[in-house]
């Protein structure tokens, strides 16, 4: 298997390609890489790559139909102040899937792009002690460093 040390790459099926690159450039922070709408494009934040297969791309013609529909996963952007990042994006009339939700780990909401991906937003507890991410998985924080 051939792995790149550059990215990691996550695909999402959507309706729009032109649309899911406009949402993920212009709300996340997100760079386009690369374009071939309508059929795909690829944009990229940090080390995430998020493929962005509309459905004439081959991608999303190799999807069992029973599996056509946004699943539960999500990726995970991890934010310094969600409160404002909720603002910024209420302002811009994005679509919320939840309220914020707290826990042993931070807090966090979920986002929905343009055809209902989901993306959380992810705000890291404060830590007053010099516990790490993974001692605090190991003593109840949910073992994925999320807080839920």
């Amino acid at each position: 298997m051939t792995a790149s040390d550059q990215y990691a790459s996550v695909r999402y099926l959507v309706d729009d390609v032109q649309a899911a690159v406009d949402f993920y450039t212009a709300h996340l922070g997100f760079t386009l890489n690369t374009s071939a709408a309508p059929a795909f494009a690829d944009v990229i934040r940090g080390p995430l790559r998020l493929l962005l297969s509309g459905p004439a791309s081959s991608g999303a013609r190799a999807t069992p139909a029973d599996a056509t529909t946004a699943g539960r996963n999500r990726i995970h952007l991890t934010v310094d102040d969600l409160d404002a990042e909720i603002d910024r994006l209420r302002t811009a009339g994005l679509p919320f899937r939840s309220a914020p939700v707290s826990g042993p780990g931070g807090r966090q909401i979920l986002l929905a792009d343009p055809a209902g991906n989901l993306v959380e937003l992810f705000q890291p507890a404060r830590r007053s002690d010099a516990r790490s991410a993974a001692d605090e998985a190991e003593v109840g924080g949910g073992g994925d460093g999320s807080g839920a």
